[in-house]
């Protein structure tokens, strides 16, 4: 498993090993001492899967205030996504500053993101699923959202506003500088 630091430290891209043959591939999704060793030390205790049938659906900004606070492991199994975490902890060097890859079923990546950052995807492809792992249970009380295009953040999500498939929530979240961090 390669594990990689991404601009912001504490958000790891990381790349399982597949093994492949005529029949198609194997490969380990989450070892818990393999990540304790990669510094990733998450209790995970649930499982999430999102199904998304158009291109350019957006989910996110959200995070769960503390204490249901969720670190986040996600992978993609069916099409790709542009994922992005945005520091929200107010005392980091990092805060407002945001990070981004691209996850699809083709590479198997996956992104850890640490408790105190927002999250957020674009599907890139119709029919996408996505999968991720959390250390904290849901709680609809924590749950919050940010604005996904908020020109304060300034995200290059690839995809204008028009073009955009959002959740009420999502079309409604606060701006940037309504936002006040739990983190």
């Amino acid at each position: 498993m390669d594990v990689t630091a991404l601009a912001i430290p504490d958000v790891k891209l990381i790349t399982p090993r597949r093994f492949s043959d005529d029949r198609g591939f194997f490969s380990e999704t989450y070892n818990a001492k393999a990540f304790k060793s990669a510094g990733i030390d998450c209790d995970f205790i649930q499982d999430n899967h999102s199904f998304s049938a158009r291109k350019g659906t957006v989910r996110g900004l959200h995070y769960q205030s503390p204490p249901f606070a969720q670190s986040k492991l996600v992978r993609v199994l069916r099409g790709s996504i542009i994922d992005v975490a945005v520091d929200a902890r107010k005392n980091s060097s990092t805060f407002g500053q945001w990070v981004k890859t691209e996850l699809s079923a083709k590479t198997g990546t996956q992104i850890f993101i640490p408790q105190g950052f927002l999250h957020g995807f674009v599907t890139l492809e119709p029919d996408t699923e996505v999968a991720y792992k959390v250390d904290a249970f849901y709680d609809g009380a924590s749950d919050g959202s940010v604005k996904w295009d908020d020109t304060d953040l300034g995200i290059e999500w690839g995809l204008s506003g028009a073009e955009a498939s959002l959740s009420e929530k999502d079309a409604k979240a606060p701006k940037w500088a309504d936002f006040a961090s739990p983190f």
